[in-house]
């Protein structure tokens, strides 16, 4: 039986949606190759020693998804320390408010580097290292959105726009890799009580949220954890939304 290794972006914090995918994916027996950006300066080595506990082979990398050469490093680390990935999954993001006043060049290419470049390249890269190694009869990639589809954000402009592009990607791409037996997919989380809120806005979310609880990030591991297994991976192109009914008003 070949060895399954995961690629987790955006793992630099206890709480964070990426965190909760390595530890998941990790429970089914997957190794886990997780990036991470200015985390606490012990944090990578603790999460790491955490994995390994697991009985799973575990690697950390710093990637700065500014730097235009970071996904072609990551990649070629993964290979290096782990192997050939089989699961990508995309968590990394840059976040700003701005509306359109304060719209300018520099916010946009912050949150188009993050969002859009790293992401695409990481996908295709992915993709090409796949196709080259030919080993593997299936792989999946899963990409975070944030609901741009569901209805405005208002003040962040220059993020909805740059993680709404990760929907068209992922269901064009999905038609490009499904000949080589890769599932493509978006998960848009909704609002997740990771490493942003505040107690005055878990107390505006909470009602919005039918079933009584805000979404943690073990909720959307859970879905990643699905689509990249057996059992989901006949659905690809998709967006899905896992959010416990969020009422947007």
């Amino acid at each position: 039986m070949m060895t399954e290794i995961a690629i987790i972006t955006g793992v630099s914090y206890p709480r964070s949606i990426g965190t909760a995918v390595c530890r998941r994916l990790a429970e089914k027996g997957y190794d886990i190759f997780f990036t991470y950006w200015q985390a606490g300066a012990t944090w990578p080595d603790q999460f790491r020693n955490e994995i390994h506990e697991r009985g799973v082979r575990c690697a950390g990398f710093e990637a700065d998804f500014e730097d235009p050469n970071a996904a072609d490093n990551m990649l070629r680390e993964v290979q290096h320390q782990l192997g050939i990935p089989t699961v990508l999954v995309n968590c990394a993001a840059f976040s700003e408010n701005g509306n359109y006043e304060g719209l300018d060049a520099f916010q946009l290419d912050r949150h188009y580097a993050v969002n859009m470049r790293s992401v695409f390249l990481l996908c295709t890269g992915f993709a090409k290292l796949f196709k080259q190694q030919q080993l593997h009869n299936r792989g999946s990639i899963v990409n975070l959105t944030s609901g741009q589809s569901q209805g405005p954000m208002p003040d962040e402009l220059a993020y909805i726009a740059t993680k709404g592009a990760i929907t068209a990607f992922t269901r064009s791409l999905s038609a490009d890799l499904a000949p080589l037996g890769i599932n493509v997919n978006a998960v848009n989380p909704g609002p997740t009580d990771s490493t942003w809120m505040t107690d005055e806005i878990r107390e505006h979310l909470l009602p919005k949220f039918p079933m009584g609880r805000i979404g943690e990030p073990d909720d959307t591991a859970r879905l990643i954890s699905f689509l990249v297994g057996d059992d989901g991976y006949w659905v690809t192109g998709q967006e899905l939304h896992s959010e416990g009914g969020f009422i947007r008003k």
